[in-house]
């Protein structure tokens, strides 16, 4: 049965492992969902008994095939409502999240449909993040991590992460926006226009570019 609870356990499973490798154990689970440590793993045993994650005790949690096909279908509805908050309302990429959170439990499928034929089927969102088609399928290119990008790395903008909306309005002001191609002076300096240009400190690990 649809449950806002369980569908935030599986998108933040989901999360974790988009933009890097290593699957997520219980406590960090816990952190990024604000819980205590005990709440976490009653639900993840619940979770498991209902097919949708697999888990060993103490060891990571990774997503079974349903429990992926779940959060997929959860995070195109996020997305796309997000893509839809931005193109038709002109909301910032700093100030959809949340609605999107109200919004993607509220919505029917056949709104949910008509929002994507009227958006053009779009394949990401306005951060960067792939929108899952209706089979759960993404596309993502091959990234880098700026932290990660050595100096002189030239890349084309992918993802900015929406965790953070301070650091999403200095990326903005600063004229870095997804699709952007730059080259890399130092993980918080990027070349745009033959302009250097001074990012956060924090964009380090937040801004990922074509690899």
């Amino acid at each position: 049965m649809p449950s806002p609870a369980v569908d935030d356990y599986l998108k933040t499973i989901y999360h974790h492992t988009e933009w890097q490798s290593a699957r997520i154990t219980p406590s960090q689970l816990a952190a990024e969902l604000g819980l205590a440590p005990s709440s976490v793993t009653e639900m993840v045993q619940k979770l498991a008994a209902q097919g949708l994650v697999t888990h060993r005790p103490y060891g990571p949690i990774a997503l079974s095939d349903a429990g992926e096909k779940r959060a997929a279908a959860i995070i195109r509805r996020h997305r796309l409502i997000e893509t839809w908050l931005v193109s038709e309302f002109g909301y910032a990429w700093d100030e959809v999240h949340d609605e999107a959170e109200v919004l993607e439990h509220a919505i029917s499928d056949r709104l949910l449909e008509g929002i994507d034929e009227r958006l053009g089927r779009p394949r990401f969102d306005p951060h960067g993040d792939a929108i899952p088609d209706a089979s759960g399928h993404v596309d993502r290119a091959p990234f880098v991590l700026l932290a990660q990008a050595p100096a002189g790395h030239v890349g084309r903008v992918l993802r900015v992460s929406d965790r953070d909306p301070e650091l999403l309005r200095a990326v903005e002001a600063a004229g870095v926006s997804v699709g952007a191609v730059v080259t890399v002076a130092d993980a918080a300096t990027l070349r745009l226009d033959e302009v250097d240009v001074a990012l956060p400190a924090a964009a380090g690990d937040a801004v990922w570019l074509s690899a």
